[in-house]
Protein backbone atom coordinates (compact mmCIF):
# COMPACT_ATOMS: atom_id res chain seq x y z
CA UNK A 1 0.00 0.00 0.00
CA UNK A 2 1.03 3.82 -0.82
CA UNK A 3 2.83 5.04 2.04
CA UNK A 4 -0.06 8.15 1.90
CA UNK A 5 -3.12 5.70 2.10
CA UNK A 6 -1.50 3.97 5.23
CA UNK A 7 -3.07 4.90 8.58
CA UNK A 8 -0.84 6.09 11.30
CA UNK A 9 -0.43 5.46 14.64
CA UNK A 10 1.79 6.53 18.20
CA UNK A 11 3.27 4.64 20.33
CA UNK A 12 5.07 6.38 23.40
CA UNK A 13 6.95 5.21 25.87
CA UNK A 14 10.53 5.61 27.16
CA UNK A 15 11.80 2.02 27.37
CA UNK A 16 12.99 0.86 23.42
CA UNK A 17 11.80 -3.10 25.03
CA UNK A 18 8.86 -1.82 25.03
CA UNK A 19 8.29 0.45 21.89
CA UNK A 20 9.51 -2.80 19.94
CA UNK A 21 7.28 -5.33 21.75
CA UNK A 22 4.38 -3.10 21.39
CA UNK A 23 5.34 -2.32 17.33
CA UNK A 24 5.53 -6.37 16.47
CA UNK A 25 2.19 -6.03 18.22
CA UNK A 26 0.13 -4.04 16.14
CA UNK A 27 2.16 -3.73 13.26
CA UNK A 28 0.24 -4.65 9.60
CA UNK A 29 0.49 -3.60 5.81
CA UNK A 30 -2.19 -0.40 6.21
CA UNK A 31 -0.31 0.83 9.10
CA UNK A 32 2.59 3.40 9.87
CA UNK A 33 3.66 3.08 12.76
CA UNK A 34 5.65 6.06 14.47
CA UNK A 35 7.58 6.06 17.86
CA UNK A 36 8.14 8.30 20.74
CA UNK A 37 10.85 8.07 23.59
CA UNK A 38 9.24 11.21 25.47
CA UNK A 39 5.98 13.35 25.76
CA UNK A 40 8.05 16.32 24.36
CA UNK A 41 9.33 13.63 21.08
CA UNK A 42 5.31 12.71 20.88
CA UNK A 43 4.29 16.33 20.66
CA UNK A 44 6.52 17.39 18.07
CA UNK A 45 5.62 14.56 15.73
CA UNK A 46 1.52 14.90 16.44
CA UNK A 47 2.11 18.41 14.74
CA UNK A 48 3.65 16.89 11.79
CA UNK A 49 1.34 14.14 11.48
CA UNK A 50 -2.40 13.16 11.30
CA UNK A 51 -2.98 9.96 13.82
CA UNK A 52 -5.81 7.52 14.30
CA UNK A 53 -4.56 6.26 17.91
CA UNK A 54 -1.96 7.36 20.43
CA UNK A 55 -1.13 4.84 22.78
CA UNK A 56 1.10 6.40 25.45
CA UNK A 57 2.94 4.61 28.57
CA UNK A 58 1.44 6.04 31.68
CA UNK A 59 5.24 6.28 33.81
CA UNK A 60 7.34 8.31 32.06
CA UNK A 61 10.75 10.27 33.12
CA UNK A 62 9.81 13.92 33.02
CA UNK A 63 6.38 14.63 30.77
CA UNK A 64 4.25 11.24 31.84
CA UNK A 65 1.29 9.81 29.98
CA UNK A 66 -1.58 12.07 31.62
CA UNK A 67 0.66 15.13 31.41
CA UNK A 68 1.31 14.89 27.45
CA UNK A 69 -2.40 13.84 27.28
CA UNK A 70 -3.97 16.91 29.17
CA UNK A 71 -1.40 18.93 26.42
CA UNK A 72 -2.60 17.14 23.60
CA UNK A 73 -6.39 17.93 24.58
CA UNK A 74 -5.76 21.74 24.62
CA UNK A 75 -3.89 21.75 21.29
CA UNK A 76 -6.82 21.81 18.23
CA UNK A 77 -4.85 19.67 15.74
CA UNK A 78 -4.13 16.98 18.55
CA UNK A 79 -7.57 17.24 20.39
CA UNK A 80 -9.43 14.78 18.78
CA UNK A 81 -6.56 11.97 18.35
CA UNK A 82 -7.91 8.64 20.46
CA UNK A 83 -5.84 8.09 23.57
CA UNK A 84 -4.97 4.57 25.18
CA UNK A 85 -3.21 4.55 28.71
CA UNK A 86 -0.78 1.48 29.11
CA UNK A 87 0.74 0.92 32.78
CA UNK A 88 2.24 -1.63 34.90
CA UNK A 89 1.46 -0.02 37.89
CA UNK A 90 -1.07 -2.31 40.10
CA UNK A 91 -4.78 -1.82 39.64
CA UNK A 92 -4.98 -0.77 43.20
CA UNK A 93 -3.27 3.22 41.91
CA UNK A 94 -6.79 3.71 40.31
CA UNK A 95 -4.89 4.91 37.50
CA UNK A 96 -7.34 3.73 34.63
CA UNK A 97 -9.47 6.63 36.38
CA UNK A 98 -7.55 9.09 35.90
CA UNK A 99 -6.54 8.37 32.44
CA UNK A 100 -10.58 8.53 31.78
CA UNK A 101 -10.46 11.36 33.07
CA UNK A 102 -7.99 12.76 30.96
CA UNK A 103 -9.94 12.11 28.21
CA UNK A 104 -8.40 8.61 27.35
CA UNK A 105 -10.73 6.17 25.68
CA UNK A 106 -9.29 2.73 27.00
CA UNK A 107 -6.79 1.40 29.59
CA UNK A 108 -4.60 -1.60 29.46
CA UNK A 109 -2.37 -3.08 31.78
CA UNK A 110 1.22 -5.06 31.83
CA UNK A 111 1.58 -7.39 30.38
CA UNK A 112 -0.30 -6.73 27.40
CA UNK A 113 -2.99 -9.43 26.11
CA UNK A 114 -2.00 -9.83 22.64
CA UNK A 115 -5.53 -10.60 20.91
CA UNK A 116 -7.36 -8.01 23.21
CA UNK A 117 -4.49 -5.12 21.95
CA UNK A 118 -4.98 -5.98 18.33
CA UNK A 119 -8.55 -5.86 18.69
CA UNK A 120 -8.60 -2.73 20.38
CA UNK A 121 -6.13 -1.08 17.73
CA UNK A 122 -8.08 -2.70 14.70
CA UNK A 123 -11.54 -1.00 15.85
CA UNK A 124 -9.63 2.16 15.74
CA UNK A 125 -7.82 2.01 12.86
CA UNK A 126 -11.48 1.24 11.01
CA UNK A 127 -12.98 3.99 12.57
CA UNK A 128 -10.91 6.33 11.37
CA UNK A 129 -10.38 4.76 8.01
CA UNK A 130 -14.40 4.84 7.86
CA UNK A 131 -14.31 8.55 8.86
CA UNK A 132 -11.87 9.53 6.09
CA UNK A 133 -13.64 7.74 3.66
CA UNK A 134 -16.92 9.11 4.64
CA UNK A 135 -15.31 13.13 4.38
CA UNK A 136 -13.22 11.97 1.34
CA UNK A 137 -17.09 11.35 0.07
CA UNK A 138 -18.52 14.36 1.44
CA UNK A 139 -15.89 16.43 -0.23
CA UNK A 140 -16.63 14.76 -3.50
CA UNK A 141 -20.20 15.40 -3.01
CA UNK A 142 -19.25 18.89 -2.70
CA UNK A 143 -16.96 19.16 -5.50
CA UNK A 144 -19.81 16.89 -7.39
CA UNK A 145 -22.02 19.20 -6.55
CA UNK A 146 -20.23 22.86 -7.32
CA UNK A 147 -19.32 21.60 -10.39
CA UNK A 148 -23.28 21.02 -10.97
CA UNK A 149 -23.71 24.66 -10.19
CA UNK A 150 -21.19 25.57 -12.48
CA UNK A 151 -22.91 23.62 -15.04
CA UNK A 152 -25.93 25.14 -14.52
CA UNK A 153 -24.87 28.48 -14.48
CA UNK A 154 -22.87 27.52 -17.59
CA UNK A 155 -25.63 26.02 -19.21
CA UNK A 156 -28.15 28.84 -18.26
CA UNK A 157 -25.54 31.43 -19.96
CA UNK A 158 -25.42 29.20 -22.83
CA UNK A 159 -28.98 29.06 -22.79
CA UNK A 160 -29.13 33.23 -22.82
CA UNK A 161 -26.79 33.13 -25.92
CA UNK A 162 -28.73 30.59 -27.74
CA UNK A 163 -32.12 32.72 -27.20
CA UNK A 164 -29.96 35.86 -27.84
CA UNK A 165 -28.40 34.32 -31.23
CA UNK A 166 -31.79 33.63 -32.31
CA UNK A 167 -33.08 36.46 -31.60
CA UNK A 168 -30.55 38.43 -33.23
CA UNK A 169 -30.84 36.44 -36.38
CA UNK A 170 -34.28 37.17 -36.78
CA UNK A 171 -34.01 40.66 -36.05
CA UNK A 172 -30.73 40.08 -39.06
CA UNK A 173 -32.57 38.83 -41.39
CA UNK A 174 -35.46 41.53 -40.80
CA UNK A 175 -32.88 44.02 -41.51
CA UNK A 176 -30.84 43.01 -44.07
CA UNK A 177 -34.14 42.02 -46.02
CA UNK A 178 -35.05 45.65 -45.33
CA UNK A 179 -32.35 47.27 -46.07
CA UNK A 180 -31.71 45.31 -49.73
CA UNK A 181 -35.73 45.74 -50.55
CA UNK A 182 -35.28 49.53 -50.25
CA UNK A 183 -32.52 49.81 -53.03
CA UNK A 184 -34.39 46.88 -54.84
CA UNK A 185 -37.51 48.55 -54.64
CA UNK A 186 -36.10 51.49 -56.42
CA UNK A 187 -34.40 49.86 -58.88
CA UNK A 188 -37.80 47.49 -59.80
CA UNK A 189 -39.55 50.94 -60.01
CA UNK A 190 -36.90 52.58 -62.36
CA UNK A 191 -36.69 49.63 -64.43
CA UNK A 192 -40.74 49.07 -64.73
CA UNK A 193 -40.78 52.76 -65.80
CA UNK A 194 -38.21 52.85 -68.29
CA UNK A 195 -40.40 49.65 -69.86
CA UNK A 196 -43.45 51.86 -69.58
CA UNK A 197 -41.58 54.50 -71.80
CA UNK A 198 -40.07 52.02 -74.26
CA UNK A 199 -43.44 50.35 -74.78
CA UNK A 200 -44.96 53.53 -75.68
CA UNK A 201 -42.22 55.00 -77.79
CA UNK A 202 -41.20 57.77 -75.60
CA UNK A 203 -38.01 57.84 -76.36
CA UNK A 204 -37.42 61.62 -76.18
CA UNK A 205 -37.54 60.95 -72.28
CA UNK A 206 -34.22 59.12 -72.61
CA UNK A 207 -32.18 62.46 -73.70
CA UNK A 208 -28.51 62.73 -72.03
CA UNK A 209 -29.34 64.73 -68.75
CA UNK A 210 -32.04 61.95 -67.37
CA UNK A 211 -30.00 59.54 -68.91
CA UNK A 212 -26.94 60.85 -66.46
CA UNK A 213 -29.43 61.31 -63.29
CA UNK A 214 -30.75 57.59 -63.99
CA UNK A 215 -27.26 56.24 -64.25
CA UNK A 216 -26.65 57.60 -60.96
CA UNK A 217 -29.47 57.03 -59.06
CA UNK A 218 -28.69 53.27 -60.31
CA UNK A 219 -25.50 53.60 -59.20
CA UNK A 220 -26.60 55.04 -56.05
CA UNK A 221 -28.80 51.89 -55.05
CA UNK A 222 -26.08 49.65 -56.30
CA UNK A 223 -23.40 50.83 -54.06
CA UNK A 224 -26.20 50.54 -51.31
CA UNK A 225 -26.08 46.59 -51.81
CA UNK A 226 -22.40 45.97 -52.59
CA UNK A 227 -22.06 48.22 -49.03
CA UNK A 228 -24.10 45.93 -47.22
CA UNK A 229 -22.78 42.51 -48.79
CA UNK A 230 -19.26 44.08 -48.16
CA UNK A 231 -20.29 44.05 -44.63
CA UNK A 232 -21.53 40.95 -44.19
CA UNK A 233 -18.71 39.55 -45.88
CA UNK A 234 -15.96 41.44 -43.62
CA UNK A 235 -17.93 40.31 -40.32
CA UNK A 236 -17.42 36.39 -41.45
CA UNK A 237 -13.77 37.13 -42.59
CA UNK A 238 -13.30 38.04 -39.20
CA UNK A 239 -15.08 35.77 -37.11
CA UNK A 240 -13.03 33.18 -39.50
CA UNK A 241 -9.57 35.41 -38.73
CA UNK A 242 -9.05 35.63 -42.45
CA UNK A 243 -9.24 39.70 -43.09
CA UNK A 244 -6.19 40.85 -44.42
CA UNK A 245 -4.14 44.06 -43.45
CA UNK A 246 -2.23 45.38 -46.52
CA UNK A 247 -0.30 48.29 -44.37
CA UNK A 248 1.05 50.65 -46.93
CA UNK A 249 2.66 54.23 -47.25
CA UNK A 250 -0.63 56.21 -46.41
CA UNK A 251 -1.48 60.35 -46.00
CA UNK A 252 -4.13 60.68 -43.55
CA UNK A 253 -5.21 64.39 -44.20
CA UNK A 254 -5.52 63.70 -47.80
CA UNK A 255 -7.47 60.56 -46.99
CA UNK A 256 -9.81 62.23 -45.01
CA UNK A 257 -10.46 65.04 -47.04
CA UNK A 258 -11.03 62.86 -50.28
CA UNK A 259 -13.70 61.35 -48.05
CA UNK A 260 -15.19 64.49 -46.27
CA UNK A 261 -15.52 65.99 -50.25
CA UNK A 262 -16.87 62.58 -51.49
CA UNK A 263 -19.66 62.99 -48.07
CA UNK A 264 -20.15 66.29 -48.51
CA UNK A 265 -23.68 65.68 -50.98
CA UNK A 266 -25.04 62.99 -48.58
CA UNK A 267 -24.61 65.24 -45.96
CA UNK A 268 -26.52 68.12 -47.72
CA UNK A 269 -29.17 65.95 -48.24
CA UNK A 270 -29.82 65.49 -45.03
CA UNK A 271 -29.21 68.46 -43.82
CA UNK A 272 -25.32 68.86 -42.66
CA UNK A 273 -22.17 69.85 -43.30
CA UNK A 274 -19.21 68.01 -42.48
CA UNK A 275 -15.62 70.63 -41.52
CA UNK A 276 -12.84 69.27 -41.41
CA UNK A 277 -9.74 70.56 -39.31
CA UNK A 278 -6.27 68.53 -40.56
CA UNK A 279 -3.60 71.26 -41.02
CA UNK A 280 -0.40 69.21 -41.56
CA UNK A 281 0.13 65.55 -43.48
CA UNK A 282 0.43 62.84 -41.40
CA UNK A 283 1.95 59.67 -42.88
CA UNK A 284 1.85 56.22 -41.49
CA UNK A 285 1.88 52.74 -42.26
CA UNK A 286 -1.74 51.48 -42.83
CA UNK A 287 -4.54 49.78 -45.09
CA UNK A 288 -5.50 52.76 -46.54
CA UNK A 289 -8.85 51.21 -47.62
CA UNK A 290 -9.51 49.66 -44.61
CA UNK A 291 -9.05 53.07 -42.66
CA UNK A 292 -11.15 54.85 -45.13
CA UNK A 293 -13.64 52.17 -44.27
CA UNK A 294 -13.54 53.27 -40.46
CA UNK A 295 -13.69 57.02 -41.47
CA UNK A 296 -16.81 56.70 -43.63
CA UNK A 297 -18.48 54.51 -41.14
CA UNK A 298 -17.94 56.88 -38.48
CA UNK A 299 -19.17 59.95 -40.50
CA UNK A 300 -22.24 58.30 -41.96
CA UNK A 301 -23.27 57.55 -38.78
CA UNK A 302 -22.65 61.14 -37.53
CA UNK A 303 -24.37 62.36 -40.55
CA UNK A 304 -27.51 59.73 -39.57
CA UNK A 305 -27.64 60.57 -36.19
CA UNK A 306 -26.62 64.40 -36.65
CA UNK A 307 -30.28 65.85 -36.37
CA UNK A 308 -29.10 67.82 -38.99
CA UNK A 309 -26.63 69.56 -36.82
CA UNK A 310 -22.80 70.42 -38.16
CA UNK A 311 -19.98 67.74 -37.78
CA UNK A 312 -16.32 68.21 -37.20
CA UNK A 313 -13.69 65.89 -37.54
CA UNK A 314 -10.34 66.79 -36.10
CA UNK A 315 -6.90 65.36 -37.33
CA UNK A 316 -3.98 65.44 -34.76
CA UNK A 317 -0.19 64.16 -34.38
CA UNK A 318 1.43 63.00 -31.57
CA UNK A 319 5.07 61.40 -30.95
CA UNK A 320 4.30 57.83 -32.44
CA UNK A 321 0.50 58.24 -33.44
CA UNK A 322 -1.99 59.73 -35.29
CA UNK A 323 -5.61 60.41 -33.49
CA UNK A 324 -8.37 61.96 -35.34
CA UNK A 325 -12.11 62.70 -33.98
CA UNK A 326 -15.56 62.42 -35.11
CA UNK A 327 -17.58 64.94 -33.39
CA UNK A 328 -21.55 64.95 -33.56
CA UNK A 329 -24.11 67.05 -31.70
CA UNK A 330 -26.81 65.14 -31.54
CA UNK A 331 -29.19 63.32 -28.55
CA UNK A 332 -25.90 61.62 -27.67
CA UNK A 333 -25.22 58.16 -26.35
CA UNK A 334 -26.33 56.62 -22.91
CA UNK A 335 -23.63 55.07 -20.55
CA UNK A 336 -24.96 51.37 -20.86
CA UNK A 337 -25.22 51.28 -24.96
CA UNK A 338 -21.53 53.17 -25.00
CA UNK A 339 -20.71 49.27 -24.19
CA UNK A 340 -22.45 47.42 -26.63
CA UNK A 341 -22.48 49.65 -29.84
CA UNK A 342 -19.31 48.34 -30.84
CA UNK A 343 -21.01 44.43 -30.99
CA UNK A 344 -21.73 43.21 -34.14
CA UNK A 345 -25.66 43.88 -35.11
CA UNK A 346 -25.98 45.93 -32.49
CA UNK A 347 -27.77 49.77 -32.85
CA UNK A 348 -28.03 52.39 -30.75
CA UNK A 349 -31.76 52.61 -27.82
CA UNK A 350 -34.67 53.99 -29.94
CA UNK A 351 -32.81 53.40 -33.39
CA UNK A 352 -35.57 51.80 -36.17
CA UNK A 353 -34.75 49.27 -38.66
CA UNK A 354 -33.69 51.41 -41.19
CA UNK A 355 -30.39 52.22 -39.12
CA UNK A 356 -28.62 49.68 -40.89
CA UNK A 357 -27.58 46.44 -39.77
CA UNK A 358 -25.43 47.70 -36.63
CA UNK A 359 -22.07 46.27 -38.14
CA UNK A 360 -20.57 49.79 -38.86
CA UNK A 361 -18.89 50.15 -34.96
CA UNK A 362 -18.08 46.74 -34.84
CA UNK A 363 -16.23 46.62 -38.58
CA UNK A 364 -14.48 49.48 -37.38
CA UNK A 365 -13.22 48.37 -33.87
CA UNK A 366 -12.13 45.18 -35.15
CA UNK A 367 -10.07 47.16 -38.27
CA UNK A 368 -8.62 49.82 -36.16
CA UNK A 369 -7.68 46.80 -33.78
CA UNK A 370 -5.95 44.80 -36.96
CA UNK A 371 -3.52 48.27 -36.87
CA UNK A 372 -2.82 47.83 -33.59
CA UNK A 373 -4.94 50.94 -32.70
CA UNK A 374 -8.12 51.84 -30.46
CA UNK A 375 -11.45 53.34 -31.25
CA UNK A 376 -13.35 54.85 -27.86
CA UNK A 377 -16.51 56.74 -27.55
CA UNK A 378 -17.49 60.07 -24.97
CA UNK A 379 -20.74 60.88 -25.26
CA UNK A 380 -23.40 62.26 -22.90
CA UNK A 381 -27.49 62.30 -23.82
CA UNK A 382 -28.50 65.55 -25.64
CA UNK A 383 -24.69 66.55 -25.66
CA UNK A 384 -23.28 64.83 -28.57
CA UNK A 385 -21.01 61.87 -29.21
CA UNK A 386 -17.26 61.85 -30.28
CA UNK A 387 -15.65 58.88 -31.71
CA UNK A 388 -11.98 59.48 -31.34
CA UNK A 389 -9.91 56.54 -33.69
CA UNK A 390 -5.71 56.78 -32.23
CA UNK A 391 -3.64 55.15 -35.10
CA UNK A 392 0.08 54.21 -34.36
CA UNK A 393 2.66 55.63 -37.33
CA UNK A 394 4.32 52.56 -37.97
CA UNK A 395 3.43 48.71 -36.55
CA UNK A 396 5.80 48.51 -33.30
CA UNK A 397 3.99 51.59 -31.94
CA UNK A 398 0.82 51.73 -30.72
CA UNK A 399 -1.03 54.23 -28.25
CA UNK A 400 -3.82 53.96 -25.73
CA UNK A 401 -6.26 56.67 -26.22
CA UNK A 402 -6.52 59.72 -23.96
CA UNK A 403 -9.21 59.13 -21.46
Amino acid sequence: MPPEERTKLLIVDDLPENLRALHALIRHDDREIHEARSGEEALTLMLEHEFALAILDVQMPGMDGFELAELMRGTEKTRHIPIVFVSAAGRELNYAFKGYESGAVDFLYKPLDYYAVQSKVNVFVDLYQQRNEIRRQVTALEKSRQEQEILMRELHVTQKRLQNAVHMRDEFMSVVAHELRTPLNTLFLETQMRKMQLERGDIATFNTERLEKMVARDGRQIQSMIRLIDDMLDVSRMRSGKLSIRPTETELSGLLARIVGDLTAQAASAGTTITLNAYEHVHGLWDEFRIEQVIVNLLTNAIRYGQKKPIEINLVKTANSARFYVKDRGPGISPADQARIFEPFERGAGNSVSAGLGLGLYISRQLVEAHNGAIAVQSNPDNGTVFTVTLPLSPEHHQAPEA
